[in-house]
């Protein structure tokens, strides 16, 4: 092939984000936004306490993949994971936001999207909105956000749980589960997020890339679909639809 795998260009930071150029002789040929510097390592739903981009190593900008759905392919009769693993997301226990144990068993049967979120992102107002409106038109076929606050991606989910909760709920009016800040990268990542990057396949698939990552998660406990921070949640509502009438 004459083409290379990637495209590396040097970029200038825009608001903590940019595109990166991509070589359109790339077999990669979608950007996504990265972060201005590396990667850094770091209502139930009251009971739940809830209410483009490219990589930098060495200085270099690497473009990601060419699709916005990373290392998974459709089929006509759905979306199917390229990479299985023997665990289901029902095999593990988190924290709420109000620090309460939940069995993830719970959401047995039902269509998840899991989401890593932060207060202070670009991503931020545009991702909150579209997830609320999507939450509220599913939320009674079996659908389920799960968000998980994490401030590895520029320090921009600095604030205390009940500060988030505050956020959230008042501003977004987020009504979905939200739970335990936590680490999704370095050593300190959370083996619920260990199980669904593992699963989720992708270039890189070992890192998150920045906040408003997104997993679509199955009936059964499997991820189906992986999708990078700036693909909009309204890109994805297709996906999950065919999910709930599988």
């Amino acid at each position: 092939m004459a083409s290379t795998p990637f495209s590396a260009a040097f970029s200038t930071p825009s608001n903590g984000f940019h595109q990166a150029r991509t070589n359109r002789n790339s077999s990669f040929s979608t950007s996504f936004w990265s972060p201005a510097a590396f990667l850094m390592p770091s209502s139930t739903r009251s009971s739940l306490g809830s209410c483009k981009s490219a990589f930098f190593v060495n200085g270099l900008s690497l473009s990601l993949p060419s699709s916005s759905r990373l290392g998974f392919s459709s089929g006509s009769s759905g979306v199917y994971a390229r990479a299985a693993t023997e665990k289901t997301l029902y095999d593990f226990t988190v924290k709420d936001i109000d620090r309460n144990d939940v069995s993830l068993s719970k959401f047995k049967g039902k269509v998840l999207l899991i989401v890593n979120v932060a207060s202070k992102c670009g991503l931020t107002t545009s991702n909150y909105k579209e997830l609320s409106h999507i939450y509220e038109k599913y939320k009674t076929q079996g659908f389920e956000i799960l968000a998980f606050p994490c401030n590895q991606f520029g320090g921009q989910e600095p604030g205390s749980n009940p500060e988030i909760k505050q956020f959230a709920c008042t501003r977004f009016k987020a009504e979905f589960p939200i739970f335990d800040k936590v680490d999704v990268n370095g050593p300190g990542t959370a083996p619920v997020y260990q199980f669904l990057k593992s699963s989720g396949g992708g270039f890189l698939g070992d890192l998150v890339k920045w906040n408003f990552e997104k997993f679509l998660v199955d009936k059964n406990g499997k991820v189906v679909e992986r999708y990078p921070p700036t693909t909009s949640p309204f890109q994805i509502e297709k996906d999950i639809q065919k999910l709930l009438a599988a």
